[in-house]
Protein backbone atom coordinates (compact mmCIF):
# COMPACT_ATOMS: atom_id res chain seq x y z
CA UNK A 1 0.00 0.00 0.00
CA UNK A 2 1.66 3.22 -1.20
CA UNK A 3 -0.85 5.58 0.64
CA UNK A 4 0.81 4.77 3.94
CA UNK A 5 0.17 8.37 5.27
CA UNK A 6 -1.79 10.00 2.63
CA UNK A 7 -0.74 13.63 2.59
CA UNK A 8 0.54 13.76 5.56
CA UNK A 9 1.05 17.58 7.12
CA UNK A 10 2.98 18.81 10.08
CA UNK A 11 0.40 21.39 10.58
CA UNK A 12 -3.32 21.81 10.10
CA UNK A 13 -3.59 22.25 6.68
CA UNK A 14 -6.33 20.63 4.73
CA UNK A 15 -5.44 17.19 2.96
CA UNK A 16 -7.43 14.43 1.74
CA UNK A 17 -8.10 12.40 4.72
CA UNK A 18 -11.89 11.21 6.07
CA UNK A 19 -13.79 12.67 8.70
CA UNK A 20 -13.83 9.46 10.79
CA UNK A 21 -10.74 7.95 12.48
CA UNK A 22 -9.81 5.35 14.78
CA UNK A 23 -6.54 4.40 16.81
CA UNK A 24 -5.81 0.90 17.99
CA UNK A 25 -3.37 0.60 21.01
CA UNK A 26 -2.92 -1.89 23.66
CA UNK A 27 -4.97 -0.01 25.86
CA UNK A 28 -8.10 -0.33 23.81
CA UNK A 29 -10.21 1.43 20.54
CA UNK A 30 -10.51 5.02 20.42
CA UNK A 31 -13.05 6.33 17.58
CA UNK A 32 -13.26 10.00 16.32
CA UNK A 33 -15.63 11.70 13.65
CA UNK A 34 -16.48 14.95 12.54
CA UNK A 35 -20.38 16.06 12.46
CA UNK A 36 -21.51 18.09 9.50
CA UNK A 37 -20.76 21.25 11.44
CA UNK A 38 -17.30 20.25 11.77
CA UNK A 39 -17.23 18.93 15.76
CA UNK A 40 -15.66 16.21 16.50
CA UNK A 41 -17.37 13.33 19.04
CA UNK A 42 -15.24 10.43 20.50
CA UNK A 43 -16.27 7.04 22.07
CA UNK A 44 -13.52 4.37 23.45
CA UNK A 45 -13.78 0.92 24.56
CA UNK A 46 -10.78 -0.93 26.45
CA UNK A 47 -9.22 -4.00 25.52
CA UNK A 48 -8.19 -6.48 27.42
CA UNK A 49 -4.27 -7.02 28.21
CA UNK A 50 -2.28 -9.10 25.34
CA UNK A 51 -5.11 -8.34 22.92
CA UNK A 52 -3.15 -6.21 20.73
CA UNK A 53 0.76 -7.01 20.98
CA UNK A 54 2.29 -4.02 18.87
CA UNK A 55 5.79 -4.63 16.84
CA UNK A 56 7.28 -5.78 13.55
CA UNK A 57 8.20 -9.30 13.97
CA UNK A 58 5.19 -11.21 14.93
CA UNK A 59 1.67 -10.94 14.09
CA UNK A 60 -0.03 -8.03 16.01
CA UNK A 61 -4.21 -8.53 16.76
CA UNK A 62 -3.72 -11.68 19.05
CA UNK A 63 -7.93 -11.46 19.15
CA UNK A 64 -8.56 -10.26 15.75
CA UNK A 65 -12.67 -10.95 16.11
CA UNK A 66 -12.95 -9.27 19.22
CA UNK A 67 -10.47 -5.96 18.17
CA UNK A 68 -12.95 -5.68 15.14
CA UNK A 69 -15.93 -5.52 17.18
CA UNK A 70 -14.45 -2.63 19.67
CA UNK A 71 -13.93 -0.70 16.69
CA UNK A 72 -17.41 -1.13 14.94
CA UNK A 73 -18.51 -0.44 18.97
CA UNK A 74 -16.76 2.74 18.74
CA UNK A 75 -17.33 3.71 15.55
CA UNK A 76 -20.90 2.81 15.85
CA UNK A 77 -21.28 5.31 18.56
CA UNK A 78 -19.54 8.59 17.18
CA UNK A 79 -21.62 8.08 13.63
CA UNK A 80 -19.34 8.35 10.77
CA UNK A 81 -20.90 10.25 7.76
CA UNK A 82 -18.18 7.94 5.63
CA UNK A 83 -17.26 4.19 5.63
CA UNK A 84 -13.93 5.36 5.30
CA UNK A 85 -11.59 5.83 7.96
CA UNK A 86 -8.03 7.06 8.88
CA UNK A 87 -6.54 4.33 10.78
CA UNK A 88 -4.19 5.14 13.32
CA UNK A 89 -1.64 2.45 14.43
CA UNK A 90 0.81 2.22 17.53
CA UNK A 91 4.05 3.72 16.55
CA UNK A 92 6.14 0.76 16.90
CA UNK A 93 4.96 -0.96 13.92
CA UNK A 94 5.83 1.56 11.74
CA UNK A 95 9.45 2.88 11.31
CA UNK A 96 9.70 6.79 10.55
CA UNK A 97 12.89 8.80 8.67
CA UNK A 98 13.66 11.85 7.45
CA UNK A 99 15.81 11.04 4.09
CA UNK A 100 18.04 13.35 2.36
CA UNK A 101 18.52 13.27 -1.37
CA UNK A 102 20.18 15.63 -4.11
CA UNK A 103 16.48 15.27 -6.02
CA UNK A 104 14.07 12.93 -5.85
CA UNK A 105 11.73 12.29 -9.08
CA UNK A 106 8.82 14.37 -9.17
CA UNK A 107 6.57 11.28 -9.77
CA UNK A 108 5.52 8.83 -7.73
CA UNK A 109 5.82 5.85 -9.68
CA UNK A 110 9.74 6.68 -10.11
CA UNK A 111 10.15 8.20 -6.24
CA UNK A 112 8.94 4.91 -4.95
CA UNK A 113 12.01 2.50 -6.34
CA UNK A 114 14.41 5.01 -4.86
CA UNK A 115 13.25 5.18 -1.54
CA UNK A 116 12.79 1.45 -1.37
CA UNK A 117 16.80 0.87 -2.70
CA UNK A 118 17.60 3.53 0.17
CA UNK A 119 15.52 1.80 2.81
CA UNK A 120 16.27 -1.94 2.31
CA UNK A 121 19.51 -1.46 4.66
CA UNK A 122 17.74 0.46 7.35
CA UNK A 123 14.77 -1.73 8.16
CA UNK A 124 14.65 -5.53 9.13
CA UNK A 125 11.94 -6.90 7.07
CA UNK A 126 11.08 -6.72 3.52
CA UNK A 127 10.87 -2.97 2.12
CA UNK A 128 9.52 -4.57 -1.46
CA UNK A 129 6.59 -5.56 0.08
CA UNK A 130 6.43 -3.27 2.96
CA UNK A 131 3.40 -0.22 3.27
CA UNK A 132 5.34 2.83 2.11
CA UNK A 133 4.58 6.62 1.69
CA UNK A 134 6.52 9.89 2.01
CA UNK A 135 6.11 13.61 2.28
CA UNK A 136 8.95 16.18 0.51
CA UNK A 137 9.26 18.42 3.56
CA UNK A 138 12.03 20.77 2.42
CA UNK A 139 13.36 21.03 -1.52
CA UNK A 140 15.96 23.33 -2.93
CA UNK A 141 17.82 23.45 -6.25
CA UNK A 142 20.58 20.82 -4.53
CA UNK A 143 18.85 19.51 -1.12
CA UNK A 144 15.63 17.31 -0.93
CA UNK A 145 14.52 16.39 2.62
CA UNK A 146 11.58 13.63 2.57
CA UNK A 147 9.72 12.31 5.40
CA UNK A 148 9.43 8.62 4.83
CA UNK A 149 7.28 5.92 6.64
CA UNK A 150 7.69 2.31 6.23
CA UNK A 151 6.13 -0.76 7.75
CA UNK A 152 5.86 -4.51 6.84
CA UNK A 153 3.16 -5.18 4.68
CA UNK A 154 2.23 -8.21 7.15
CA UNK A 155 1.13 -5.91 10.03
CA UNK A 156 -0.38 -3.26 8.06
CA UNK A 157 -2.75 -6.17 6.14
CA UNK A 158 -3.59 -7.26 9.62
CA UNK A 159 -4.73 -3.78 10.98
CA UNK A 160 -6.91 -2.81 7.75
CA UNK A 161 -8.16 -6.14 7.43
CA UNK A 162 -9.83 -5.47 11.33
CA UNK A 163 -11.39 -2.31 9.88
CA UNK A 164 -12.77 -4.28 7.03
CA UNK A 165 -14.26 -6.96 9.52
CA UNK A 166 -15.65 -3.83 11.48
CA UNK A 167 -17.33 -2.42 7.94
CA UNK A 168 -15.23 0.10 7.21
CA UNK A 169 -12.11 0.86 4.66
CA UNK A 170 -9.18 2.25 5.72
CA UNK A 171 -8.38 5.48 3.67
CA UNK A 172 -5.43 6.14 5.42
CA UNK A 173 -3.22 4.77 7.38
CA UNK A 174 -0.98 6.67 10.31
CA UNK A 175 1.52 6.22 13.07
CA UNK A 176 0.44 7.60 16.55
CA UNK A 177 2.84 10.73 16.59
CA UNK A 178 2.73 11.54 13.23
CA UNK A 179 -0.93 11.81 13.27
CA UNK A 180 -0.42 13.89 16.38
CA UNK A 181 1.92 15.98 15.07
CA UNK A 182 -0.66 16.87 11.45
CA UNK A 183 -2.98 18.81 14.56
CA UNK A 184 0.10 21.25 15.37
CA UNK A 185 -0.05 24.58 13.76
CA UNK A 186 3.07 26.13 15.43
CA UNK A 187 5.36 28.33 13.01
CA UNK A 188 8.03 28.18 15.94
CA UNK A 189 9.97 25.05 16.56
CA UNK A 190 8.15 21.99 19.06
CA UNK A 191 9.47 19.44 21.13
CA UNK A 192 6.96 16.89 21.69
CA UNK A 193 6.77 13.32 23.16
CA UNK A 194 3.69 10.17 22.47
CA UNK A 195 4.01 7.65 25.66
CA UNK A 196 2.37 4.74 25.33
CA UNK A 197 2.83 1.55 27.61
CA UNK A 198 5.10 0.15 25.30
CA UNK A 199 7.10 3.22 23.72
CA UNK A 200 8.20 6.60 23.70
CA UNK A 201 8.48 8.86 20.98
CA UNK A 202 10.26 12.17 20.78
CA UNK A 203 9.64 14.40 17.89
CA UNK A 204 11.19 17.90 16.79
CA UNK A 205 8.90 20.11 14.43
CA UNK A 206 10.44 23.62 13.13
CA UNK A 207 7.23 24.62 10.80
CA UNK A 208 6.40 22.43 7.90
CA UNK A 209 9.76 20.50 8.56
CA UNK A 210 10.68 17.63 10.97
CA UNK A 211 14.05 17.68 12.73
CA UNK A 212 13.69 14.79 15.27
CA UNK A 213 11.32 11.42 15.10
CA UNK A 214 12.44 9.22 17.37
CA UNK A 215 10.79 5.69 18.81
CA UNK A 216 12.08 3.89 21.81
CA UNK A 217 10.50 0.68 22.89
CA UNK A 218 10.58 0.68 26.86
CA UNK A 219 11.83 -2.40 28.47
CA UNK A 220 9.39 -5.38 29.67
CA UNK A 221 10.06 -4.59 32.86
CA UNK A 222 7.87 -1.80 34.04
CA UNK A 223 10.02 -0.35 36.79
CA UNK A 224 12.50 0.52 34.40
CA UNK A 225 10.39 2.40 32.30
CA UNK A 226 11.43 5.86 34.28
CA UNK A 227 14.57 5.73 33.65
CA UNK A 228 14.09 5.27 30.10
CA UNK A 229 11.86 8.24 29.82
CA UNK A 230 13.67 10.34 31.40
CA UNK A 231 16.53 9.82 29.16
CA UNK A 232 14.74 9.77 26.17
CA UNK A 233 13.32 13.36 27.05
CA UNK A 234 17.07 14.22 27.91
CA UNK A 235 18.46 13.42 24.43
CA UNK A 236 15.44 15.36 22.76
CA UNK A 237 15.85 18.03 24.56
CA UNK A 238 19.74 18.30 23.98
CA UNK A 239 19.43 17.35 20.25
CA UNK A 240 16.91 20.30 20.24
CA UNK A 241 19.44 22.87 21.38
CA UNK A 242 22.03 21.47 19.27
CA UNK A 243 19.84 21.84 16.09
CA UNK A 244 18.24 25.49 17.39
CA UNK A 245 20.99 26.74 19.44
CA UNK A 246 18.39 27.49 22.20
CA UNK A 247 17.47 24.76 25.09
CA UNK A 248 13.31 24.37 25.04
CA UNK A 249 11.17 25.41 27.61
CA UNK A 250 7.97 23.47 27.00
CA UNK A 251 7.27 20.45 25.90
CA UNK A 252 4.04 19.37 23.89
CA UNK A 253 2.67 16.00 25.37
CA UNK A 254 0.38 12.95 23.82
CA UNK A 255 -0.07 10.05 25.48
CA UNK A 256 -1.54 7.95 28.29
CA UNK A 257 -1.80 9.60 31.86
CA UNK A 258 -1.66 13.70 31.76
CA UNK A 259 0.31 16.31 31.33
CA UNK A 260 0.91 16.98 34.66
CA UNK A 261 1.23 13.70 35.93
CA UNK A 262 4.30 13.16 32.77
CA UNK A 263 5.92 16.82 34.15
CA UNK A 264 6.25 15.11 37.33
CA UNK A 265 7.75 12.07 35.70
CA UNK A 266 10.55 13.61 33.57
CA UNK A 267 11.48 16.07 37.16
CA UNK A 268 12.47 18.93 34.42
CA UNK A 269 11.78 22.22 36.06
CA UNK A 270 12.86 23.91 33.15
CA UNK A 271 10.72 22.26 30.42
CA UNK A 272 7.11 23.20 30.92
CA UNK A 273 4.64 20.19 30.14
CA UNK A 274 1.34 21.29 28.07
CA UNK A 275 -0.45 19.10 26.11
CA UNK A 276 -0.48 18.47 22.60
CA UNK A 277 -4.36 18.36 22.38
CA UNK A 278 -6.81 19.88 25.00
CA UNK A 279 -10.06 17.28 25.87
CA UNK A 280 -13.38 18.93 25.60
CA UNK A 281 -14.97 19.87 28.73
CA UNK A 282 -18.24 18.32 28.24
CA UNK A 283 -19.43 15.46 26.53
CA UNK A 284 -18.11 11.65 26.41
CA UNK A 285 -14.44 12.41 27.27
CA UNK A 286 -14.94 11.06 31.05
CA UNK A 287 -15.21 7.34 29.81
CA UNK A 288 -12.05 7.61 27.99
CA UNK A 289 -9.77 7.15 30.80
CA UNK A 290 -6.07 7.68 29.98
CA UNK A 291 -6.82 7.84 26.44
CA UNK A 292 -5.36 10.88 24.53
CA UNK A 293 -6.80 12.23 21.74
CA UNK A 294 -3.58 13.63 20.19
CA UNK A 295 -3.48 11.37 17.17
CA UNK A 296 -6.88 11.89 16.49
CA UNK A 297 -7.52 15.22 16.84
CA UNK A 298 -4.51 15.23 14.12
CA UNK A 299 -6.15 12.45 11.90
CA UNK A 300 -9.59 15.14 11.66
CA UNK A 301 -7.41 18.23 11.69
CA UNK A 302 -6.66 17.12 7.58
CA UNK A 303 -10.02 15.58 7.21
CA UNK A 304 -11.90 16.91 3.70
CA UNK A 305 -15.27 17.14 4.38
Amino acid sequence: MDSLLSKIKLGSQTGGRPPAAVEISPEGVLAAALSGAGEAAFAFEALPPGALMPGIGEPNLRAPELIANAMRNVLSQVAPRTRSVTLVVPDTVVRVFVLDFDSLPAKPAEAFPVLRFRLRKMVPFDVEHAGLSYQVLVQTKTDCRVLTAVLPGAILAEYEAAARAAGFEPGAVLPSSLAALAGLDAPHPVLAANLSRVSLTTSITNGDDLLLYRTLDLPEDSALHLDEVRRGIAVAAAYFEDKLGVRPTRLHYAGIGTAQQFASWIDDPELAVVDLALRPSTGVMTALGEASIAALTGALAGAHG
